[in-house]
């Protein structure tokens, strides 16, 4: 995390501002996880559109949901499936990946599938915790599933 606010920095240089600040000037202070939460099988990612017949969102230090889902709200079928983005914020990775399992023990979402489930596996997924993950980290983690279901 930079605490810059990139959309406003954005703005700004597409408003002929200049940048104000060199990468050097930039310190990194503490780490950030984005979860999506989608209307998803956990298992096999197939859309899971419906009523959300309970709904529970997350808080406390650290923890930030953005969503417009709320109890009875109807995920239709025809656009995106996310329902909503958690972030979570500490400082060290370590710290935030207790953080994110802590909220997503806590999100409550009723009436349809979400992969919550999976992001509950990601962050006990030894390699995504010791930082080492790739584009084929998803892949190892499900065959790591299935290996250990059958």
């Amino acid at each position: 995390m930079t605490g810059i606010d990139l959309v406003k920095e954005q703005i700004r240089l597409a408003a002929g501002e200049d940048l104000g600040r060199s990468q050097k000037s930039i310190a990194l202070r503490g780490h950030a996880i984005e979860l999506r939460i989608n209307a998803e099988d956990p298992e096999t990612f197939a859309p899971s559109p419906g009523l959300i017949s309970a709904y529970h969102a997350p808080g406390g230090l650290g923890v930030r949901v953005d969503s417009v889902a709320y109890e009875q709200y109807r995920v239709l079928p025809f656009y995106d499936s996310m329902v909503a983005k958690l972030i979570v914020t500490a400082d060290s990775r370590p710290a935030a990946i207790m953080r994110g399992r802590r909220a997503l023990q806590e999100y409550v979402v009723e009436g349809i599938k979400t992969n919550i489930p999976f992001h509950k596996r990601l962050l006990q997924f030894e390699p995504f915790v010791q930082g080492r993950y790739d584009t084929r980290t998803v892949e190892r983690l499900l065959a790591e599933t299935v290996a250990t279901a059958g």
